[in-house]
């Protein structure tokens, strides 16, 4: 079965799907962005999980889950992406963000995910290539995940998605 993957304009926090992505840090701590939007739509269960199944944080390029909390998805899978900004610019660990997401969900048996666009925020990752990434690797990357979402925070990001969606 191939994977449907579509563009939504709007909030994370507010997707009713299986399991949302956030774009987390490496401390698992809450954060800005993305990460601390999860959070306060979580609450405060969401911060417990992190603390007990992530006590050492977690590695760029990998993925691990927690409960969503107050949200409508079940599932928070973490993920930290890499920090362009900060020189961290090897492009193989932002496509891993993306497998290891899906793996996450396999191993959960959620069958629809929805993505934000990660690293593309104050990580800096250059938009149309962190677009790229996301999309080819979603496309490729085998999964029993059946629905698939980009979720553009604001009309640019959501019309440049389309775009790639379209395109690539």
């Amino acid at each position: 079965m191939r994977m449907e993957l579509s563009a939504v304009a709007g909030d994370i926090t507010t997707q009713d799907v299986d399991a949302i992505v956030n774009a987390a840090n490496n401390a698992m701590r809450g954060g800005g962005g993305v990460d601390g939007a999860i959070h306060r739509a979580g609450g405060p269960a969401v911060l417990r999980d992190c603390i007990a199944r992530f006590p050492n944080g977690l590695a760029t390029g990998d993925a691990g889950w927690t409960t969503a909390g107050a949200m409508a998805a079940k599932w928070v899978i973490h993920t930290v992406g890499p920090n362009y900004g900060a020189g961290q610019r090897d492009r193989s660990l932002l496509v891993s963000c993306y497998r290891r997401c899906l793996q996450v969900a396999d191993e959960l048996g959620a069958a629809s995910i929805a993505f934000p666009l990660l690293s593309a925020g104050v990580y800096a990752w250059p938009r149309a290539d962190a677009i790229a990434a996301a999309v080819d690797t979603l496309r490729v990357t085998p999964t029993q995940v059946t629905q698939a979402r980009l979720v553009g925070f604001d009309d640019r990001a959501y019309r440049e998605i389309t775009a790639a969606l379209a395109q690539r």
